[in-house]
């Protein structure tokens, strides 16, 4: 063991090959960073602005950034909802979660899940929260197949009372709509 660590510690000692001192790699050129194709406007209840969800559009689908406070703090379920109007209270005018084919809701659903359904949030203790999350199962205009977020109805990201349990139906037992903004084109 001991020769293995004075090899090591020659091998580390030993000049550099040469033509190899001092040469420099040339920088490799940033990516310009992406820019978002959607965004929403997260509101309570009460009318108030509670955060941002952002959508940037990548190979195959979608990433949501969300980043919000004064949320209850723990688990509640998040989706894409199949309108894009929030109309407080209740948001009940969102409409359901959005749908392809015959999927049932819950991504732990052995028959597939629905195309809005996501991963919970979680909010620490202060009602804070910072999520990003990857779906492929929804497109910005249909790309693929998939269901627009932007369609003539648009849509909005709901935020639940409650954490999704992601196989019971219709909603994964996610409770009443607490958080709802509508989805629009970046600008």
């Amino acid at each position: 063991m001991f020769e293995a660590f004075l090899i090591a510690a020659a091998l580390a000692a030993a000049p550099a090959p040469a033509g190899a001192q001092g040469a420099a790699k040339p920088a490799a050129a940033a990516e310009p960073a992406p820019k978002p194709v959607a965004s929403a406007d997260l509101k309570d209840a009460s009318g108030a602005s509670v955060g941002t969800a952002t959508i940037f559009e990548g190979p195959g689908g979608l990433l949501m950034r969300i980043e919000a406070s004064g949320i209850p703090s723990g688990w509640h379920g998040v989706h894409f909802h199949e309108k894009g109007v929030c109309t407080g209270p209740d948001f009940a005018s969102a409409g359901a979660h959005i749908k392809a084919g015959d999927h049932l809701h819950g991504l732990l659903n052995p028959k597939g899940h629905e195309a809005g359904d996501l991963p919970n949030l979680f909010a620490d203790g202060g009602g804070r929260v910072e999520m990003a999350v990857w779906s492929n199962s929804v497109s910005i205009k249909g790309a693929e197949g998939r269901p627009a977020l932007l369609d003539a109805d648009g849509s909005a990201v709901v935020i639940h009372a409650n954490p999704d349990d992601q196989h019971n139906q219709p909603t994964g037992n996610s409770g009443g709509r607490i958080v709802c903004g509508v989805l629009k084109a970046a600008g």
